[in-house]
């Protein structure tokens, strides 16, 4: 994929600008094209002891032969490391905006994402802002995402996210079960370049549920729902399940799958952050562009100190790039 990889730092006060000035050393010009404020950024790399060339670049134009592409969105308010301002929050959002337009128009090649806060955005805003995954599906016209984490051998997509606990049973429906395990068996097939995705589906009480002994969940929502799949996907995909949710990551089952579907956040996060934490993947499923992001925050404290690790940002500007080219071939061989 030759087109440059759009890349939103997120909250400037945070050390998402660090990680794109790290990575804009590490890789060849023309590699990168980034949404945000040029001050800003040179700003941080005068904080970080880094000499980054930042040359103005607008969707549509040629790449510059050297230095770091950057789009220019200007903040509302400057910030200093670790001290983000409210009144950014419109400015970052247009940046997103900025550069997923830029992939839909064909100027960039996939979004790659970093860490915003949600809370410091909800009170720009006025309102609650639930994070990247739902505003890019929102403006892509996509009303069902799907939320995949990637990292090490695992690949883990979310029935429901970001939920107190309280209210996971009652959202997870049907509808929902159904619509995300497709939704990952489709983007297996197409942005994983995998034939026959195998998905292994957790159950959502312990056991799965022990045949209705531990809950109802198993034999009313998900087992109907996963044979509702099955019937649709047909033999491009196997689908397994529902297992009890404390075996699914066993050595044994991961190996047997391509990816698992979890019911709630912590059900499937935490075991692949136990494993790769600091170089796992968030991936969003069902845009009409590739988006990626780290899968961590903000990290206030380390901004601006040069101890911010950019393994994450990393395997996310590559995976997006290999996404991307699955996806192009995957179209190509379609038409």
């Amino acid at each position: 994929m030759s087109l440059p990889l759009a890349v939103t730092p997120g909250e400037p006060a945070g050390i998402g600008l660090d990680l794109v000035l790290i990575a804009g050393d590490d890789l060849p010009s023309g590699r990168l094209a980034v949404f945000a404020d040029p001050d800003q950024l040179a700003r941080r790399a005068h904080e970080l002891g880094r000499e980054v060339a930042l040359r103005e670049w607008h969707p549509g134009e040629p790449l510059p032969g050297d230095g770091l592409a950057v789009c220019p969105v200007p903040l509302a308010a400057p910030v200093a490391p670790g001290e983000p301002d409210p009144a950014n929050a419109r400015s970052l959002l247009a940046a997103l905006d900025r550069g997923a337009r830029a992939v839909r128009d064909g100027h960039c090649g996939a979004l790659v994402t970093g860490p915003l806060n949600k809370e410091i955005i909800g009170r720009g805003l006025d309102r609650p802002f639930s994070g990247h995954t739902e505003y890019l599906a929102e403006g892509a016209g996509t009303a069902h995402p799907v939320m995949m984490l990637v990292g090490g051998d695992l690949r883990v997509a979310l029935v429901t996210t970001h939920l107190p606990l309280r209210e996971v049973a009652d959202a997870v429906t049907g509808e929902r079960v159904t619509r995300t395990v497709t939704t990952a068996a489709q983007a297996l097939r197409r942005d994983f370049a995998i034939d026959r995705p195998c998905v292994l589906v957790t159950g959502l009480n312990p056991h799965a549920g022990e045949g209705g002994h531990l809950g109802s969940e198993e034999i009313e929502v998900i087992t109907p729902a996963l044979e509702r799949v099955r019937a649709e996907l047909g033999e491009t995909a196997n689908i397994a399940g529902p297992v009890p949710a404390d075996t699914a990551f066993t050595p044994a089952q991961t190996a047997r799958c391509h990816a698992i579907v979890a019911m709630y956040h912590d059900q499937g996060l935490a075991p692949l952050k136990q494993r790769a934490f600091g170089t796992a993947v968030n991936v969003t499923l069902g845009l009409p562009f590739v988006r990626t992001s780290v899968d961590h925050g903000t990290a206030f404290d380390l901004a601006g100190t040069g101890y911010a690790d950019p393994g994450s940002f990393r395997q996310a500007l590559a995976l997006a790039r290999e996404l991307a080219a699955n996806r192009e071939r995957a179209t190509a061989a379609s038409d």
